[in-house]
Order: C-alpha cells, then sequence, then structure tokens
C-alpha cells in the first residue's frame, strides 16, 4: 500500500471532487481566466458577452474533443490582437471605424469577417496536429523552429505598444478628465500595481495580478469621481449596440439577454491577416501540455502511482486548439488557446479534475447571459485598459524572447540571424511604415503574417542541404 496516498492532496483529471467543491474550483477556474479573456474582447472591439460564452463552450468541447482526458481551459488569445487590427484598418470603412471608436465594438460586418479568417486559422493547429500523430513532433520543429516563432511572438506583442499607450494616454481634443494627465495617473497606478501583484502575492492571489490590478485601477477611478464629482469620471457605460445586439432578450434585458452571436462572411483578407498567426500559439500550446504532464504525474506519484501520458496527448491538443478556433469563431468569439494562468492553478492547487473544467466552461456561459455583469466588465475605464495592456503586451513580446532562451537558439548561426533579424525588422517595420500592412503587387499583406511567411521561406532556403553537411560531419 502506498503511504503517500493518505497524505497526497489533490484531484488527478478522472477523479472528481464532491459537488460542492467541484463548484468552488469551478468558479476559481472562471475568476482566473476572466481578466485576460475579457481584455481581448474588450481590445478588439468583440462582443464581451459572446467572448466569454466562446470561451465556456470552446472549453466544454475541448474537453469532449480529446476524449476528457486533458483539463485544459480555452480562453481568448493575444496573439491576434495585431492581425484583427490589420484586418479592421483594411476591410473598415469609414463609417465602420468611426463606429468602433464611438462605442468600442466592431460592427457585425467587421466582425464576421474575422470569423471567418479566425475558423480558417484552425486548420492550421490542426495541420500540426496531424503532423505530431503521423510524424512526430520533431517535423513541427523543423518546419516552425524558435528561431521563427519566437521573433512572431516578439513582433505581435511589440506592434501593438502604439495601442497600448493610446489607451493609457490622455486623449488628444476630448474634454474633461479623459483628456488631462488624470488619466496617467489612473494607467500607472494600474500597470504597478498589476506589476507588483504578479511579483510579489503567493498562492492563489498569485495568479490573479490582471483582476487585481484592474480593480486596483478601478478603485484609484473611483476615488478620483468621489473626490472631484461627475465631470472627474473616467468610467463608461455599456454601449446601447451591445444590447441590442442580443439574440434574445427577456424583457428589455436588463437582467437577461442571450449574447449577440453573428454569422461568418468570406473575407480573404482577414484570412491573410489571420490565420499565420496561427503558427505563433503552437509552442505556448506545446508547452503547456508539457508542463500539465510534469504536474499531474508529479501528483499521481504521491497518490495512485498511475501514470498519466500528457505529453502523449500533444496531437489531440493541437487538433483541439483548431477545431475549438473554429467554435468559438463560428458563433462571434474571438480565437484562444489552452491559458497558462488556469494550468499554474491547477499546479498550485494540484486540483487537474476534468470534471472541474468542464463545470468552469458551463459557467462561463451562464455569466455571459447575465446584463448587470456584462455593464461592470463594459464600465471599466480605458485608462485602466491601458494600464494593463502595457503589461501584457510586453509580456508577449518577452515570451517571444523566452521561447528562443528555452530552445537554446544559437545566436551565433549565420541562419538563425537571417532569419531572426528579417522577421523582426518586416514585422516591426510594416507597422511603422504602411501602418500594419504592407503594400504588394496591389494586395496589402499584414505585416505579422508577411514576417511570418517570409521567416518560414527564408529558414526552408537556408536549411538545404543542412542535414546532409550534419551527416558528414558525424562520419
Amino acid at each position: 500500500m502506498n503511504t503517500n496516498s493518505q497524505t497526497a492532496v489533490g484531484y488527478l483529471p478522472d477523479e472528481r471532487p464532491t459537488f460542492i467543491k467541484l463548484l468552488l474550483y469551478a468558479i476559481q477556474q472562471v475568476i482566473v481566466m476572466f481578466p485576460a479573456t475579457v481584455t481581448v474582447a474588450l481590445i478588439t472591439g468583440f462582443q464581451v458577452s459572446t467572448t466569454i460564452f466562446a470561451s465556456g463552450l470552446a472549453t466544454v468541447c475541448f474537453i469532449l474533443i480529446t476524449g476528457r482526458k486533458i483539463p485544459m481551459y480555452y480562453g481568448s488569445s493575444f496573439a491576434y490582437l495585431t492581425a484583427i487590427s490589420s484586418m479592421v484598418a483594411a476591410e473598415g470603412t469609414a463609417e465602420q471605424l468611426a463606429s468602433f471608436e464611438a462605442t468600442g465594438i466592431l460592427p457585425t460586418e467587421l466582425i464576421s469577417y474575422a470569423q471567418f479568417g479566425i475558423i480558417l486559422s484552425g486548420f492550421v493547429s490542426i495541420a500540426a496536429g496531424l503532423l505530431v500523430r503521423f510524424c512526430g513532433h520533431k517535423a513541427v520543429e523543423r518546419i516552425l523552429p524558435a528561431s521563427i516563432t519566437g521573433p512572431v511572438a516578439m513582433i505581435i506583442g511589440l506592434t501593438l505598444a502604439g495601442n497600448a499607450l493610446s489607451d493609457a494616454a490622455p486623449q488628444a481634443g476630448v474634454e474633461g478628465t479623459a483628456g488631462s494627465s488624470w488619466v496617467w495617473v489612473i494607467s500607472l497606478i494600474t500597470l504597478l500595481s498589476t506589476i507588483l501583484f504578479s511579483r510579489y502575492l503567493k498562492g492563489v492571489l498569485g495568479q490573479l495580478p490582471l483582476l487585481l490590478g484592474a480593480l486596483t485601477g478601478c478603485i484609484a477611478a473611483g476615488l478620483l469621481l468621489l473626490i472631484g464629482g461627475p465631470e472627474m469620471s473616467l468610467f463608461r457605460e455599456m454601449p446601447a449596440e451591445a444590447l441590442a445586439a442580443s439574440s434574445w432578450k427577456l424583457g428589455d434585458g436588463s437582467l437577461f439577454a442571450l449574447p449577440a452571436f453573428s454569422l461568418p462572411k468570406v473575407s480573404w483578407a482577414a484570412v491573410a491577416a489571420i490565420m499565420p498567426i496561427a503558427i505563433a500559439t503552437i509552442p505556448e500550446s506545446t508547452a503547456h501540455i508539457y508542463q500539465l504532464d510534469i504536474y499531474v504525474n508529479e501528483l499521481s506519484r504521491k497518490k495512485n502511482g498511475k501514470h498519466y501520458d500528457m505529453a502523449g496527448q500533444l496531437d489531440k491538443n493541437l487538433i483541439g486548439d483548431g477545431i475549438c478556433d473554429m467554435i468559438s469563431a463560428f458563433i462571434g468569439g474571438p480565437a484562444g488557446t489552452n491559458y497558462g494562468e488556469n494550468i499554474s492553478t491547477m499546479a498550485i492547487t494540484k486540483i487537474f479534475s476534468v470534471p472541474v473544467l468542464m463545470a468552469a466552461g458551463i459557467i462561463a456561459m451562464i455569466v455571459s447571459m447575465f446584463t448587470p455583469l456584462i455593464r461592470i466588465i463594459y464600465g471599466i475605464p480605458l485608462a485602466v485598459i491601458g494600464g494593463l495592456e502595457i503589461y501584457l503586451f510586453g509580456a508577449i513580446a518577452a515570451q517571444g524572447m523566452a521561447i528562443m532562451i528555452d530552445k537554446k537558439v544559437d545566436m551565433f548561426s549565420s541562419k538563425n540571424i537571417a532569419v531572426i533579424a528579417s522577421v523582426m525588422v518586416i514585422g516591426i517595420g510594416g507597422n511603422y511604415a504602411f501602418g500594419g500592412n504592407i503594400p504588394f503587387f496591389g494586395l496589402n499583406v499584414p505585416c505579422i503574417a508577411g514576417a511570418a511567411i517570409f521567416g518560414i521561406l527564408l529558414n526552408a532556403l537556408l536549411s538545404i542541404g543542412e542535414k546532409k553537411q550534419d551527416e558528414k560531419t558525424e562520419a
């Protein structure tokens, strides 16, 4: 008899807590995913309620698709923000862009175009999963080495820097507090508190720096309103368009309203902008499944010694990611990924129960239907969102460096330097010089997509003869 099993605390993927515990653990997982998922919706202009609902639905579908073997939460991905912005700039009319600026919500037609691009981007993850299944994980690494995925992740974050400061900084020409330096005070309080929370808080609270940072920023904005009166208010109201677009409302919708579902519309410009970004999420998704393998089996050794082959589920994980992107986008939600925040929470609490994650997805769908909760989310001051963005977008860029460090990319290799340099300059330079879309033979090529494709082709070209040379050296 394993004596450790009597003292080990936690739940393995195939174990189910009692109903009350399951409910509490599931609510915790929803709280952890909430800040990032909602922030994606607020930045991109997707409907908040639809984004939350899509997140929950995709989580439930992911668990079913992967045979209830992988405890993951599917949340909205920051990787696609620049691509969606580029698509909106290229496809949106002056009237649509003005509407987005005024309400913070993308017109339904533009959301539908983005949906089409996200749906097709799902095929990239599915193809990667099939490649892993039939050729092994090294095949993906040959096509998408860290010298490509790392720089792509970096330019995703760096090209969003302007958006972050635009939201955090005073807005020229705007009257009242929103156009004054007080906006800086709120955004900096949000930024610094978020950083301090992520650095010094431990345990479950340590996994909620975005939520706590946003709350701190809102409290600061509330004090500014209390001291200065209504003219100092930075809080916003939920746009009427958000409720009007609801698929179905109970009465006037003030209490209960179904999310604003929409169907995709064909847009090849959206495909060109969004589809290549999926390559940046593959190493992230791969890293997550390997992390989960370590955490789950560490607990299992203490409980019953059963081996859970999480790493062997990589192909299912990638295929599930791609299918769930399609599911989310089909109803009007953004692209997503399995969330590291939720994995970290599981690692801390030792609760890897698949039923808990399933319940979390269901709870998220229920929350998305209650209007008062959605009003609170829309009310967050733009300065608070800007403060979060400075941290988040910088973290995306830093993650790109982490990918290259973790994979031990040789920075003295002429091939690697050529690939990294080209990807970085095309991606960032295209954003500065052409506003995100590079003119090329009559086409407007999104800078990140163009950089990623060029990097893949250049790496393939420079790799010709490399294997033979290595074999000759070994001989």
